[in-house]
């Protein structure tokens, strides 16, 4: 069974605040709208992932489409977006549909709809009512109600894409959520278990709640990086990738670039996964003047496998000669673009020793890096 998702973004959630639209806003450092696509498109049993966008939120199609997540536009009302997203899922069987808004949904709640959809037609997860309801006007209670049988509704809502498409065709008017398009269609809707933490931001204070969700739920790790290489004969050093002209080289088995070894240590003892000598010997004739990028996309493709984002780099070359400054743009270029991270989130930086020690001789670099990975 092939399973899409659809992660609807086309509404305008003034109510949340801020300069744009929440599913825009960032929440513990990530997009909303690029959390809840990743929610599904690391899923093991989601096999794809459409966002519906709003008209004016279009331009922001390419950067999905990049990452393999097909971009729908819009349409005036959420069953409307809705249907472009269902257009875009031609090949499935079952599929998921998700409001943006809803970052922090968690895969125990995605499993529940998909297991629920081999004996319903539909599936979503709801929570039990639980607080008393009243009802009300004019700031004053004017009544009670029973909150028997009460549910408050959550995303995803599950269907077998065939049905879904059906009801969605003979549907007229405005409908608050496609269980409500299903069950106009006399579809059976299963509620599966949902959670307090699938919360859908709709206000300023939901953004705090959220970030705490999300925090609580990160496996963060931080790894350290040292090496040292000593100048040999050369007229040149490769550092943090970039070529440098210089009146002696670096000695070293590879390259000898000591600020790519120390960023790659420094990825691998985050991972507790060894050092650079673990996975490529010096023993092995293989790696003897290999280029050091070798070894860096191995250990952020290492990170990436085991379901970490590399986060941030911070790298510092410890020298009196040749000088960095005029290299570390480039530099941090290089590195980000070896570990397929943004530049923004790569520092390197050089200082001396004050002459003091081997560097301080001139006799070779020395280089500490610190690596950030974070799992949720």
């Amino acid at each position: 069974m092939r399973t899409i998702a659809v992660i609807v973004a086309a509404g305008r959630g003034t109510r949340a605040g801020g300069p744009r639209p929440k599913q825009w806003q960032n929440l513990a450092g990530q997009r909303i709208i690029d959390r809840s696509c990743a929610a599904f498109a690391d899923h093991p049993r989601v096999d794809g992932v459409v966002v519906v966008l709003h008209p004016d939120d279009m331009d922001e199609a390419p950067g999905f489409e990049r990452r393999g997540i097909r971009a729908a536009t819009g349409g005036a009302e959420r069953a409307a977006s809705v249907r472009a997203g269902l257009a875009l899922c031609d090949g499935a069987d079952l599929v998921l549909i998700h409001d943006a808004a809803r970052p922090c949904v968690g895969s125990d709640i995605i499993d529940g709809v998909l297991d629920a959809l081999d004996r319903a037609d539909g599936a979503a997860p709801g929570v039990a009512v639980t607080d008393a309801l009243w009802t009300g006007t004019a700031g004053r209670v004017t009544g009670t109600h029973p909150r028997e049988g009460l549910f408050a509704a959550q995303t995803p809502q599950g269907f077998h894409l065939d049905a879904i498409l059906a009801a969605h065709a003979v549907y007229d008017g405005p409908a608050a959520d496609d269980v409500a398009v299903a069950l106009a269609a006399g579809m059976h809707v299963e509620i599966t278990p949902g959670s307090a933490d699938n919360l859908k931001i709709t206000t300023p204070d939901d953004f705090a709640r959220a970030a705490r969700i999300v925090e609580s739920g990160l496996d963060i790790r931080t790894g350290n990086g040292f090496d040292v290489h000593a100048f040999g004969p050369g007229d040149h050093v490769m550092l943090c990738g970039v070529r440098i002209p210089h009146d002696h080289g670096l000695v070293g088995h590879s390259d000898a670039d000591v600020g790519l070894h120390t960023i790659t240590d420094a990825i691998y003892g985050a991972l507790a996964a060894g050092d650079i000598g673990t996975h490529f010997p010096p023993s092995d004739p293989q790696w003897k003047g290999a280029e050091s990028h070798i070894f860096l996309r191995h250990a952020a493709g290492m990170a990436r496998e085991k379901g970490f984002d590399l986060t941030h780099i911070d790298c510092t070359l410890i020298c009196e000669h040749p000088k960095v400054g005029p290299h570390a743009a480039a530099m941090r270029a290089e590195v980000a673009a070896i570990t397929g991270i943004e530049v923004e989130r790569v520092s390197v930086k050089a200082t001396t020793s004050e002459r003091l020690g081997f560097t301080g001789r001139g006799e070779g670099i020395a280089c500490l890096a610190t690596a950030t990975l974070v799992r949720s």
